[in-house]
């Protein structure tokens, strides 16, 4: 099987395990010891003008099959940059090697969403402890860390119809399929009469719930 080549690599996250090493593996087997001053470029996402990055991208390798740009703290980038760095993903240029580095970004960040499908992409970030967070687990059908954070909520004191109402808010506004929206807001119906009438101890009632939202079949 023939390998593919990785034209650009994303990290969020400051913190992100072994990302030093990742980025020296990466600059070790792309470029020649000798000439890695001529083919790498490290930019500041802060000073960076969408002239220059076109620039430094059209530069040619030297004595090199590659090139290879890194821009630190790549969240600070502008609109028009991000905006051009999310066509570029789609097609990159062969011979450049591409690394964004973000100290961090929020779980709905469009410029993130807009990459990571081109990109290999490392991530750590903080996960934020709130009924949106637990949203975006069950969307991504993850039922472990999805009960996870659950408990954690219910430990910091959340109560279940916040939680329940969090959730509502979230499909009501964020989904675009209305099918899709009642089959969910009808478990958090049944949720909530399960724990009004007794049915069920909340902290049950509420690990059925996600354990059904997670499982549910899109349709």
């Amino acid at each position: 099987m023939v390998r593919k080549e990785v034209s650009v690599y994303l990290f969020v996250g400051q913190d992100v395990p072994s990302k030093d090493k990742i980025i020296h593996k990466i600059k070790e087997e792309s470029l020649p010891a000798n000439l890695e001053d001529f083919n790498f470029d490290r930019l500041y996402a802060s000073d960076l003008t969408l002239k220059e990055l076109q620039e430094k991208l059209l530069c040619l390798p030297v004595h090199s099959k590659k090139r290879v740009i890194i821009i630190n703290n790549a969240q600070k980038l502008s609109a028009d940059i991000k905006k051009f760095i999310s066509a570029y993903v789609r097609k990159p240029q062969a011979q450049i090697i591409l690394i964004l580095d973000m100290d961090k970004a929020e779980p709905d960040d469009g410029f993130v969403n807009s990459i990571v499908s081109y990109a290999t992409t490392y991530r750590k970030e903080e996960v934020r402890l709130d009924t949106f967070s637990l949203f975006r687990q069950i969307e991504l059908k993850k039922p472990g860390s999805s009960l996870r954070m659950l408990h954690q909520l219910l430990e910091k004191g959340e109560r279940p119809e916040r939680i329940l109402g969090g959730l509502r808010y979230a499909w009501e506004s964020r989904s675009p399929d209305p099918l899709e929206t009642r089959k969910r807001l009808r478990l958090l119906l049944l949720c909530d009469i399960d724990i009004k009438t007794g049915r069920l101890r909340p902290d049950f009632a509420l690990e059925k719930l996600v354990i059904n939202l997670c499982c549910l079949k899109n349709p």
